[in-house]
């Protein structure tokens, strides 16, 4: 502080006794930068898909200028190393020694889950663009974690399952990473598809980090599918696909996805075995919407490629939480109201192109692409939509009370209506 702006404090409070200094205090947290704790694996299993976090987030308040709401923008960023007992120890620095005013990121689901049990505790506000548990904004609702810029794991597949109806699919079998995530994505869609009449003849269940899918591949290639849904992120994508295609099976049996199936991360260094495949998300690099593009181009200029879906669900939850704190004027210190005004935010303009809006848990709703991978002229891989689905809730169209019943998606529960 300088001393003018010191002497002024002091004249306050001389004159006005507590309510003068209550006062000056406020002023002052007002004119402090505002403290942003990002959490990002930077090392471990899925550091590239956290460098990207960095890159989408840190881009979007250098456009800004890292000021919002009348007061500067400082980021510190922290390595939760891919581990839930390091994100936690990490939030806690940010938190009780950083004095950050809120915490946004992670990737990993253990340990998005494990800074979110913490601050359920201190009211923190904690904004979760990739972390998709879909407990954290349904049953098992945290006011102060919001999903800015993020979905919940089961949302994307249902309009997928009924594009999939569409298309006369009648028989379908999943493979999927045997962890929650897996677990949710494939009950979206198994139930959605089941419901509407289709029949899900086998799910398989493999686990993180397989190198052969041969064995899964020889019992999906016999079964008389009309298509398989494969839920797969990061590395595992990529060897299912490559598999696939030298199993004999692609332009044998349609392959579907979930959004991460066919990421930037995954299909940047491919070839021809990743085109054709369908998936669907709320964003499609490919989209032919000048907002896209303009983001698609301005980050590939700054970082050398396309971004993937962790850069881009970090850029628009900066932008929406900024968005919040410029109609506060800054007072993110007023947690409450920060919190109940970012609820309450629309994101009219944003690289998806397309109005964007929180339900009443939290989460936000989206048009939602059905997308094939395509080369496009620079003869590189991305999504382009193929279809459309308006304002997709992640409760789809069941009544959100009435959805919330049900037993959470595991293994044991998909969902699946018996024929």
């Amino acid at each position: 502080m300088d001393r003018r702006r010191f002497l002024e404090i002091t004249s306050l409070m001389l004159a006005g006794g507590t309510s003068a200094l209550a006062s000056a205090r406020e002023a002052q947290a007002e004119s402090a930068p505002i403290r942003i704790g990002l959490l990002a694996p930077l090392t471990g299993v899925v550091a590239a898909g956290g460098k990207e976090i960095v890159n989408g987030f840190t881009m979007f308040w250098d456009s800004i200028g890292n000021q919002v709401g009348g007061r500067k923008v400082e980021i510190i960023v922290e390595d939760d190393a891919s581990n839930p007992d390091t994100a936690l120890q990490k939030a806690r620095r940010l938190v009780e020694q950083g004095k950050v005013d809120m915490l946004f990121g992670n990737l990993l689901a253990n340990t998005g889950l494990a800074v979110a049990n913490y601050v359920k505790g201190n009211g923190e506000p904690y904004f979760i663009p990739v972390i998709a548990a879909d407990t954290l904004t349904q049953g098992g609702r945290i006011p102060n974690v919001i999903r800015a810029g993020g979905y919940t794991a089961s949302q994307f597949s249902r309009p997928l399952a009924d594009w999939a109806l569409k298309q006369g699919y009648k028989k379908v079998a999943t493979v999927s990473q045997d962890y929650t995530f897996g677990h949710e994505q494939c009950g979206g869609f198994a139930q959605t598809f089941t419901e509407g009449g289709g029949e899900i003849l086998l799910q398989l269940w493999h686990p993180l980090n397989t190198s052969d899918f041969s064995p899964y591949l020889g019992q999906l290639s016999s079964l008389g599918v009309d298509a398989i849904f494969a839920m797969e992120t990061g590395a595992d994508s990529a060897r299912l696909i490559q598999q696939y295609t030298n199993f004999g099976l692609k332009g044998q049996i349609p392959l579907l996805g979930a959004q991460n199936a066919t990421d930037q991360s995954v299909i940047r260094t491919m070839g021809a075995e990743c085109e054709g495949i369908v998936t669907s998300a709320q964003f499609a690099e490919g989209a032919d919407l000048p907002a896209t593009q303009a983001f698609v181009k301005a980050y590939s200029a700054k970082f050398g490629k396309i971004p993937s879906l962790y850069a881009f669900s970090h850029y628009v939850g900066a932008m929406w939480v900024a968005k919040a704190i410029e109609t506060i004027g800054g007072k993110v210190d007023d947690r409450k109201l920060f919190l109940e005004t970012v609820l309450k935010t629309d994101l009219p303009n944003s690289p998806l192109g397309k109005p964007v809006h929180f339900d009443a848990y939290g989460n936000p709703v989206y048009d939602v692409f059905i997308r094939k991978v395509v080369k496009n002229a620079d003869g590189k891989y991305w999504n382009v939509p193929v279809d459309t689905y308006p304002q997709v809730s992640q409760f789809w169209k069941y009544d959100p009370a009435t959805y919330m019943k049900q037993p959470a998606y595991s293994r044991d529960f998909q969902g699946i209506k018996k024929r």
